[in-house]
């Protein structure tokens, strides 16, 4: 019987039915109630970020605007906007753009008028030094910029000359380091003129100049801002070590 059974197999059950179309069985389902979806990939989920926030502004042509900052805001401003902007819209891809455009476009121009004011300051500059009268030209054609690293190296050395001096001053006067101190100053112009003669004119003027300064200088000074130590030849040297840096850094 059983036998029978595999070979020639017939199903009489009432719940196997003809096979039917698609369709009819889609319909037979929905009048039953019951709803069947296909399945979905990423490709169906929308361009930038699905059901993700979408930044209002992300269209409109004014980068202030779009960052919700006035005009004259601050760097600072600026910044926070754009933090806060990309933290709150993260994921959705367009908007993220929108918003770094944005930002961009504030910072590049404000360094065109960064640039833009430092050439018309350059240019006023010029404009008044060439309507000056002609011995502050004269001056001025003595006087030279030189670089930052410069400046600051040679600031060092006279600053400890002055505190080397402010340390021996109970011991003895600075004549040691004034004389080193002028010595550097006509090293320095030598090595920037190419001669020795004017380097060393140069150097001892600024030593004179200074040391007749500070003996008028000095004794202005109020008795009680002075330790007992420090005597008037000591701080008529820090004094002329004022001018010694002046000398051999800013003189051509």
């Amino acid at each position: 019987m059983v036998s029978l059974l595999l070979t020639n197999p017939r199903f009489s059950s009432s719940h196997v039915a003809r096979k039917l179309p698609a369709r009819e069985n889609s319909k037979k389902l929905k009048a039953n109630g019951l709803v069947i979806r296909g399945p979905r990939c990423a490709v169906d989920t929308p361009y930038g970020g699905g059901n993700l926030t979408k930044f209002p502004r992300i269209t409109v042509w004014d980068p202030y605007k779009r960052l919700g900052i006035p005009p004259d805001a601050s760097e600072e401003e600026i910044w926070s906007s754009r933090n806060f902007l990309l933290q709150q819209y993260a994921g959705h891809e367009r908007s993220e753009e929108s918003i770094e455009a944005a930002f961009e476009k504030i910072l590049m121009a404000s360094f065109i008028n960064r640039r833009k004011t430092k050439i018309n300051l350059k240019s006023k500059l010029k404009k008044k030094v060439e309507e000056s009268p002609p011995w502050v030209k004269n001056l001025l054609n003595f006087v030279e910029l030189p670089a930052t690293e410069v400046i600051f190296r040679r600031l060092f050395l006279f600053a400890f000359m002055g505190g080397w001096s402010i340390i021996n001053s109970a011991e003895g006067g600075p004549a040691f380091q004034v004389a080193v101190s002028l010595a550097a100053c006509i090293y320095f112009l030598n090595e920037k003129t190419k001669s020795l003669a004017r380097a060393f004119i140069i150097g001892l003027g600024s030593l004179v100049v200074g040391w007749v300064c500070g003996s008028f200088l000095v004794p202005m000074i109020p008795s009680f801002l002075l330790r007992p130590t420090w005597t008037l030849e000591l701080l008529t040297s820090l004094v002329a070590y004022v001018f010694l840096f002046l000398g051999c850094t800013f003189l051509k």
